[in-house]
């Protein structure tokens, strides 16, 4: 199976040119995934290029790869975007994990009045830059042609002043109507919520569903906060004919 490797800096990679990894990336492919001479991989770099060639040279500090076939791809539209509530351990870090694998397009964290994890200033900036080393991995892993973005951490307000401009839908099994059952847009965001173990509070729910949002199950059974917004990026997906 084809390896991914990711290079951001990549604005073209032309048929029949060469592309070198280097550095962490290099190492990576050489040492990690022992990527050998012959070799096919594929080669993106995160925003929409995704080139597949064979490996020439291989090293700990260089590997080239020989470009065979390069195509871009669009910026899906509308954009899945997962706001994740700060959650205990690694549960938010597994969904977004999942999340990237499934297609999400952007992840938010989010400050929740019950969540357990706490992010200061200092802690905030370093927990983006971990989910984003995350989401890297797992858009590698998939061989997705686009890297989502991990935006900075929000909170409760900033949620509700999205919602006045793009489709937020809050998961929570009180809601009276499915995911499935809801209208989606063309194009724009459609932005999913998901709570913390506890679950979204009803100061939260009322604040943001006073704003625009809707208030949404996925079934009739309760998900983690590691599953949900997973579970509800593959109905996305289906809905929108994207699987």
């Amino acid at each position: 199976m084809s390896s991914l490797f990711l290079r951001e800096d990549l604005t073209e990679a032309p048929v029949g040119d060469t592309v070198e990894l280097t550095g962490a990336e290099a190492k990576h492919a050489a040492t990690v995934n022992r990527v050998r001479v012959g070799e096919s991989v594929s080669v993106g770099n995160g925003a929409g290029l995704l080139a597949t060639g064979t490996v020439e040279s291989s090293s700990a500090s260089s590997v080239v790869i020989r470009v065979e076939h390069s195509e871009r791809s669009d910026a899906a539209s509308p954009a899945l975007v997962l706001v994740q509530a700060l959650a205990k351990g690694d549960r938010d870090e597994r969904a977004v994990q999942a999340a990237t694998e499934l297609g999400v397009d952007a992840i938010v964290p989010w400050s929740a009045e019950r969540s357990i994890s706490r992010w200061d200033a200092q802690k905030a900036e370093k927990g983006r830059q971990r989910w984003q080393t995350i989401a890297r991995e797992a858009t590698k892993q998939s061989i997705r042609p686009w890297l989502p973005e991990v935006e900075a951490l929000q909170s409760t307000a900033q949620l509700a002043e999205r919602a006045s401009r793009a489709l937020v839908l809050v998961l929570d099994p009180r809601g009276e109507t499915t995911l499935a059952e809801t209208d989606l847009p063309s194009d724009g965001e459609i932005v999913i919520v998901v709570g913390p173990e506890g679950g979204v509070s009803p100061a939260e729910l009322d604040r943001m569903a006073s704003a625009g949002a809707r208030i949404v199950r996925l079934g009739s059974t309760v998900l983690r906060t590691s599953t949900a917004g997973p579970a509800a990026l593959a109905v996305l997906n289906v809905r929108l004919g994207r699987w």
